[in-house]
């Protein structure tokens, strides 16, 4: 009987901890919280389905936003509404090797137009520059919808290439900029939480309840981090260094990987 009751009882809490997954308790509705992700619909988001081609970037899957590997077109999802300063709540999970991310304080983003035959070789950087000399003006069927902006990154610290190039491409850094100040992901394949804050220019990143990044989008450390990376590509430099926009979109990074989003949740602080 003992052992019947606790079976029960184990069902009864899995049941529970599955149902309260994208939901909002009474108290974080009272302290303003919005739930942007239901787990069933895109309705708090720019769906790539619906545009014409329509994208093949995202699905949803056990109620989940999902990534999908090798798309057509990579291309992030965008939430419909602009945020200014906010606290953000997500979970993630990332695909063995996987690269993603979550971007904000969105500058611009761009189709990178085909580089023309016999032009050589060019850095990623530099393909990005083109978009703005010679800018995409239709939705191709293939390609990718780069965005500019600041990036917490999401990546299997272990087997992903990137990971290895330093401190500063680990999982909760803010990308190239920034590095964690320690590793506090759980194991690829287990959902890890995340939390930002981003008040002015203040940014902290933490990861499954430690902060691992207490920084700003403009401390020397992060214009260093921009002039490295982007001072061959002087538009973007631009827009990244001076943040033209502040009221801006978030966004969920397809990076050709498979990455798993949940219990996404925001709340504004500009009020």
């Amino acid at each position: 009987m003992k052992i019947s009751s606790l079976i029960v009882a184990a069902a009864l809490f899995a049941l529970t901890s599955h149902a309260a997954e994208n939901t909002l308790t009474p108290e974080e509705r009272q302290a303003g919280w919005v739930l942007l992700f239901d787990g069933q619909t895109m309705h708090n988001w720019d769906d790539p389905r619906l545009k014409t081609p329509p994208g093949d970037a995202w699905t949803i899957e056990d109620e989940c936003l999902k990534a999908n590997a090798h798309p057509r077109i990579t291309e992030d999802l965008f939430s419909k509404d602009l945020y200014t300063d906010f606290e953000l709540e997500f979970d993630w999970k990332i695909s063995p090797a996987g690269n993603s991310g979550l971007k904000y304080r969105i500058q611009d983003h761009r189709f990178i137009p085909p580089k023309e035959p016999g032009t050589g070789r060019e850095r990623f950087e530099q393909s990005v520059e083109r978009s703005f000399l010679h800018p995409v003006t239709q939705r191709p069927s293939h390609g990718q919808d780069y965005v500019i902006g600041f990036e917490y990154q999401i990546i299997d610290n272990q087997r992903n290439e990137d990971a290895h190039a330093g401190p500063k491409h680990a999982a909760g850094a803010l990308y190239d900029m920034v590095a964690p100040s320690s590793n506090a992901t759980r194991p690829v394949g287990e959902f890890n939480h995340s939390r930002i804050v981003l008040r002015g220019n203040h940014i902290e990143h933490w990861m499954n309840r430690v902060e691992v990044v207490d920084s700003s989008l403009d401390s020397p450390e992060a214009l260093q981090g921009i002039q490295s990376r982007w001072g061959i590509a002087p538009h973007v430099y631009q827009l990244l260094a001076t943040q033209p926009q502040k009221s801006c979109p978030i966004s969920l990074q397809n990076h050709d990987d498979a990455a798993w989003f949940r219990n996404i949740k925001i709340r504004r602080l500009d009020h």
